[in-house]
């Protein structure tokens, strides 16, 4: 497995793509902007890419959906609990951004334990809400993509609509840091690190 982090569009959100070298298929998570330049990977790698799949439906993670889309016609999968983001631009705050609104279709509405597989690769969708309703972790691996949920030494903000402390607590507590030490942990935000990194240092697991 191989993975590229990009951070993109103006609030730097890390867009992965992740592909098997054996096979060349790959996916896109949360391509939100600088389409161009995530194409440039694409096209420079050879990959065929099954998926783009959403670990939630804000706007600074879907800035770039549309352009990767309209390139790759891959399907857009995200949690069904966060569908009704993706089509209105002020529930997913694109329309108080800089890039303008953004409303779009899913096409594929995502649930706890949901598998996609492409190439010798399975991605496992682990619902972690509280960023979100619809918050999810994608498990690749030994790997975790969090989103919003879990960040290197912090977690995803929940003073937005619809967010929960206590929800985004639960989710990283019982369902993330269960996870062997040595997991890797891609953020939706900043530099990755591990399981073990986090229970050592996060000060809002280790309280």
């Amino acid at each position: 497995m191989k993975v590229i982090r990009i951070p993109a569009g103006v609030y730097a959100a890390n867009c992965y793509i992740v592909y098997s070298e054996n096979s060349k298929e790959g996916i896109v998570i949360d391509p939100g902007g600088d389409v161009d330049d995530i194409m440039s990977h694409i096209k420079e790698l050879g990959l065929n890419i099954k998926y783009i799949i959403l670990t939630h439906g804000h706007g600074d993670h879907i800035g770039g959906v549309k352009g990767i889309r309209e390139y790759t016609k891959a399907p857009v999968a995200v949690h069904k609990d966060d569908e009704y983001m993706l089509k209105d631009g002020m529930a997913n705050f694109s329309s108080t951004m800089v890039m303008g609104t953004i409303e779009l279709n899913a096409d594929i509405l995502l649930e706890d334990g949901d598998e996609l597989t492409f190439g010798d690769l399975k991605a496992e969708i682990i619902h972690t809400p509280g960023h979100t309703p619809g918050g999810i972790t994608i498990k690749i691996g030994d790997s975790l993509f969090t989103g919003d949920t879990l960040f290197a030494g912090s977690i995803g903000r929940t003073d937005f609509p619809r967010s929960s402390f206590a929800t985004i607590m639960d989710s990283i507590k019982n369902r993330l840091i269960i996870y062997p030490d040595d997991t890797k942990v891609y953020p939706g935000h900043g530099p990755s690190s591990t399981i073990k990194n986090e229970k050592a240092s996060n000060p809002f697991i280790k309280q």
